[in-house]
């Protein structure tokens, strides 16, 4: 018995120690620190699980060749050394019917064609598609930028399960089974606002529609769905699963994130979160009193342009070609305004920045180990703080990784390593079940 207590002691301070290795920095002068920065960020394939698209910018004319207003093209992505976009075929939450699941199937369409357009047709020789984390990894040492495939909100599913492999046959290697509101497969995260379930967790099709994502080798995603829905899915699955866009909630009290019992949840499973740069989901309060002086300068613009201002939620409930046109707006007139006007003021308070999305990263590091924590953006979809406001800023994280003493290897693990594990492992359970 003493033996053995040694022997747990010893493997304890050990972790100890790593963890105490992981928070201790070199002594280095800043340009030091930028040159040690500059040179992993070359050597490590940065990973962003979550992009989302418009597919106005995936035409003869304008695409991510241009240096587009959006947070991700093939410029910006050059600029900050961003390798692999997750770029996002998303849809809106819509009415439970069939007419809801035709549109819900044709707007997922027609992103998974402008993904396709961007890789085989307009930018061959910048970007291809990935289906593996081989594939990735081969693309990428050729120099080339790297496409991969996420899936948010299992809506255009419908109730026809052949859709998860038609689906994955276009390249979709993850999908999330719900977004804001409850979808036909599962309960979403926004029922904790009022306690209104559909479900209780997954529906008889959900549960079914898990399997066929381990059958095919998808990745489950659990970023939006509720907590019941998660428990439910790890309990289901036969693979590791990620959140692709989700904090610490135990750092911001925000459904969206996951509390300290979800993350143990995540180790047992052996699968990851990527730790998302959207500022509400990483400190709320400074958040709060930094955009009450930012969107006064918004509603401003907007009254001048003769825009009616409206808040997020107000936006969200629009159809989505009334949605596009107001963000085209307030992305190409509202934001460059706006950001001339901010960079004017100096009363304005903290915005949340890098170092407040590298606690998150911290944290996560601590409550699971470096194994199960990876980095996302969730760019063109709400996603950007101070300092990683775009792609071109991405270099900018690995700064204050190495800020906070992470080594070399272990940012590689949290950029891509990680990720590409989880993807690897679910795509060899699909392979096995085949022979």
């Amino acid at each position: 018995m003493n033996k053995l207590f040694y022997v747990v002691a010893c493997v304890l301070l050990l972790q100890s120690c790593q963890e105490k290795e992981v928070k201790t920095p070199e002594k280095m002068t800043e340009s030091q620190l930028i040159a040690k920065a500059t040179a992993i960020h070359k050597n490590v394939m940065t990973l962003d699980t979550h992009c989302d698209i418009n597919v106005k910018n995936f035409t003869d004319s304008i695409n991510y060749t241009q240096k587009l207003t959006s947070q991700v093209n093939l410029p910006k992505m050059q600029e900050g050394g961003l390798d692999v976009p997750w770029f996002i075929v998303y849809t809106g939450q819509g009415e439970l019917n069939e007419e809801g699941y035709k549109a819900a199937y044709e707007n997922a369409m027609s992103k998974f064609d402008a993904i396709h357009k961007l890789c085989e047709e307009i930018a061959p020789e910048q970007i291809q598609l990935a289906t593996s984390a081989k594939e990735a990894r081969e693309i990428w040492k050729s120099g080339k930028k790297v496409a991969m495939i996420g899936i948010e909100n299992g809506y255009p599913v419908g109730t026809d399960i052949t859709n998860v492999e038609k689906f994955y046959d276009l390249g979709a290697r993850y999908m999330s089974l719900a977004h804001n509101g409850h979808s036909q497969l599962s309960d979403s995260n926004t029922g904790e606002a009022d306690d209104v379930w559909l479900h209780n967790g997954l529906s008889d099709l959900g549960k079914e529609v898990i399997a066929e994502m381990n059958r095919v080798g998808m990745m489950i995603d659990v970023s939006h769905p509720s907590k019941e829905a998660m428990r439910q899915m790890i309990e289901l699955s036969e693979t590791p699963i990620i959140a692709s866009h989700s904090s610490a909630r135990a750092l911001c009290n925000h459904s969206r994130n996951l509390d300290d019992e979800q993350l143990q949840w995540m180790v047992e499973n052996g699968g990851v979160v990527q730790t998302v740069a959207f500022k509400s989901y990483l400190n709320t309060e400074k958040h709060d009193a930094y955009e009450a002086e930012a969107q006064q300068i918004l509603k401003e613009i907007a009254d001048s342009i003769g825009l009616k201002w409206m808040e997020r939620k107000e936006v969200m409930a629009l159809p989505q070609e009334q949605r596009a046109e107001y963000y085209e707006k307030y992305t190409t007139v509202m934001l460059p305004v706006q950001k001339k006007k901010l960079a004017q003021r100096t009363d304005l308070p903290p915005a949340v920045d890098v170092t407040d999305f590298v606690d998150h990263i911290d944290y996560l590091v601590e409550k699971m180990g470096i194994d199960h924590v990876g980095i996302s953006s969730d760019f063109d979809g709400g996603g950007g703080i101070e300092g990683w406001s775009d792609a071109s800023e991405t270099m900018n994280v690995t700064v204050e990784l190495v800020r906070r003493g992470y080594t070399e290897a272990q940012i590689e693990q949290l950029w891509s390593g990680n990720l590409l594990r989880v993807l690897d492992e679910v795509q060899a359970y699909a392979t096995e079940m085949k022979s």
